[in-house]
């Protein structure tokens, strides 16, 4: 029963070094939230671009395979 103590609180330690302080928690929080809130401008004017390259590359695809 020990050993098996043992197993599991020593597997358990190392995932707590992933695991953030609370305190840093929120700014990094913030941070993601402020790239995001300044990358929406750049996604929605590439959006379109992408889908039709996309299309076009699908389209080219399935019209050689005909």
């Amino acid at each position: 029963m020990l050993q098996l103590f043992f197993a599991v609180a020593f597997s358990a330690v190392p995932l707590t070094l992933y695991v953030p302080p609370i305190r840093s928690l929120n700014l990094f929080v913030e941070t993601v939230e402020d790239v995001l809130r300044q990358s929406t401008l750049y996604t929605l004017r590439a959006y379109p671009r992408i889908r039709l390259a996309i299309s076009r590359i699908f389209n080219s695809i399935f019209h050689l395979s005909r």
